[in-house]
């Protein structure tokens, strides 16, 4: 099982960042082992900066390579919520030096995910609206209908380099409102008013 994750993938996350827009899909891997088993997260010591970032995720639920995105429908029926948490300290520091930066992402337990994913026929896939809450209080909301790229088009072109293949795991992108949390923050995940996840920080 990969696990996938498209940067830059909304407009306002990338302005808040600093960033160009991209002209493509830009993705980059964690590892399985960073999926987050149970609801309590902890700090790691490496890092005084770990920020969220809440994201739409796609199941995949057939191997393809080269798919073309007409097509890409057809390789998933569910959608899930996630956390990508970066160590943005560390990923700053990368990037000033202009080093990968996989440490600040591909940490263990640094992929939230929800138990739960929604039927994609359940949803309208034009406009799935999703938001987290930091001990109570809404801090990022989104839709993917402000997605710079959308679901076929992302699995599209990331299946013309790797090959996709059944329970593979694609977060979509993050709005803007990313920030760090702290020791006993909890961390709260909706799809529409489903809630996906609870976790709290350690």
């Amino acid at each position: 099982m990969k696990i996938i994750c498209i940067g830059r993938n909304y407009a306002d996350h990338a302005k808040e960042m600093n960033s160009e827009l991209p002209s493509e899909p830009i993705f980059f891997f964690k590892p399985d082992l960073a999926i987050l088993r149970g609801n309590k997260l902890y700090i790691p010591d490496f890092t005084k900066e770990m920020h969220y970032e809440v994201e739409l995720v796609v199941k995949i639920n057939r191997v393809g390579k080269h798919i073309d995105e007409k097509f890409a429908h057809k390789y998933y029926n569910e959608i899930g919520l996630g956390i990508d948490f970066t160590a943005r300290d560390i990923q700053q520091e990368c990037k000033a030096k202009g080093l990968p930066w996989e440490k600040a992402k591909a940490f263990e337990n640094s992929a939230v995910l929800s138990k739960e994913f929604l039927k994609k026929e359940d949803l309208d896939l034009n406009n799935i609206e999703f938001s987290m809450l930091l001990n109570d209080n809404v801090v990022q909301y989104g839709t993917n209908a402000d997605m710079i790229f959308n679901f076929d088009k992302i699995i599209a072109y990331i299946s013309q380099f790797v090959t996709l293949k059944i329970g593979d795991l694609i977060y979509t992108g993050t709005p803007a409102g990313v920030g760090p949390v702290k020791i006993g923050d909890k961390l709260s995940g909706f799809i529409g008013k489903d809630n996906m996840f609870k976790i709290e920080i350690r």
